[in-house]
């Protein structure tokens, strides 16, 4: 053969090994484009993907196989804490690695570990998105898992193209549906389902033991409540108060702030606090220094209400810090069971019925760390 057939043989060998080069997919083997939920995994060893619904709908796609997770927003470091999946957080938000609190129920058991997380946001429960883009990158988790709005969750996700699965819930009552959306949708992002379903029962199963032991009471023999000084989006004086109250609403309550325009927080009139003559008054005890304020602004008002002068005033803990506390809404229940139904909830011990319901969530009875942070039950004393 001579030099020009070889040479012509060698050339049309390179040519067809260009063209099958030409016929791979630009983006075989690449980690980063978008894939639908049916892609065979990559050879690089990457898994496919699988799509789960969000909150708000968004049909998000994530590994099928998720292990490491940023939460991030209102409620998402506290149903990691729920569902005992804390072990797969890569970054911690602001708020949590910088002191431990007794408001966010997670806090005592987590922060001590969370504080040692990069933070990747500032934390809040307002919905709006507070990651920190840059960092939550570097850190490459598999899925955020957020608080936010829909706008928000969108937002997030174009800045790091990680996916962000939204696990908003707005509680007004004691864990109501919106709740057990989000743990359902939680649950399924990381594989932690069958936790979830414990939970859910252990709250349905409390919510059962609630509202039974008073179902056959009438209006007309239940003493008329009221719940003021309420943390909702902030703290609140005397006059904040809730329509629909879950803790009272669990127990069947009369609560005189139920107003048929009104559904959850909002200001009552002072005026009509009075027309309304609550047999018992309920506040948070942290925010008692707004309460005794108004109390040196106005005392007459305070020492004119029949709660007050015969002593019926008494403790209901905040159950709100960026998202609910669904712990302690349940052992507000069963508190102001023991004050309103005395007999009926005779048996109930708050120190033991605390420890029940803190160790089956968080895996560690904090009652004592609660009340030396000032969230306790008992009565109070308005301006002292």
């Amino acid at each position: 053969m001579n030099i020009k057939k070889l040479l012509g043989l060698f050339l049309s060998i390179v040519i067809l090994g260009l063209a099958a080069c030409s016929n791979t997919p630009a983006n075989a083997g690449a980690g980063a484009g978008p894939q639908t939920a049916d892609v065979a995994a990559p050879d690089d060893g990457g898994s496919q993907l699988r799509t789960v619904t969000d909150v708000w709908d968004r049909r998000v796609e994530i590994p099928e196989t998720v292990t490491s997770v940023i939460c991030l927003g209102s409620g998402a470091p506290r149903m990691a804490a729920y569902l005992d999946v804390m072990d797969m957080l890569v970054g911690n938000e602001q708020h949590d690695a910088d002191e431990m609190t007794v408001l966010r129920d997670y806090s005592p058991v987590w922060q001590a570990s969370m504080k040692e997380l990069p933070v990747v946001g500032a934390g809040g429960g307002s919905g709006s998105n507070n990651g920190y883009p840059e960092e939550i990158i570097t850190l490459a988790p598999d899925v955020i898992l957020a608080g936010f709005s829909r706008e928000a969750a969108d937002e997030l996700q174009k800045q790091t193209g990680i996916p962000v699965v939204a696990v908003r819930y707005i509680s007004n009552g004691l864990a109501d549906d919106s709740f057990y959306t989000a743990m359902r949708v939680f649950a399924e992002t990381v594989g932690a389902q069958e936790r979830c379903e414990a939970v859910l029962s252990f709250i349905d199963t409390c919510k059962e033991d609630l509202a039974g032991r008073t179902a056959h009471i009438p209006d007309s023999e239940k003493l008329k409540a009221y719940a003021g000084a309420v943390t909702f989006s902030g703290r609140h004086g005397f006059a904040g108060t809730y329509s629909n109250f879950g803790p009272f609403t669990a127990i069947n309550a009369l609560n005189v702030a139920d107003e048929a325009d009104k559904d959850g927080y909002y200001e009552a009139d002072f005026e009509k606090i009075i027309a309304w003559n609550p047999d018992v008054i309920f506040l948070d005890p942290g925010n008692m220094n707004l309460v005794n304020d108004e109390y040196a602004a106005n005392p007459k008002y305070f020492q004119s209400l029949p709660a007050v002068q015969k002593g019926r005033v008494y403790t209901m803990p905040s159950f709100n810090n960026c998202g609910m506390n669904i712990t302690y809404a349940l052992m507000n229940a069963y508190y102001a069971g023991t004050v309103l139904f005395p007999g009926q909830f005779a048996e109930v011990d708050m120190a033991a019925k605390a420890a029940e319901i803190l160790t089956f969530f968080l895996g560690a009875d904090t009652y004592n760390t609660m009340v030396e942070g000032g969230l306790y039950y008992g009565t109070l004393t308005i301006g002292s």
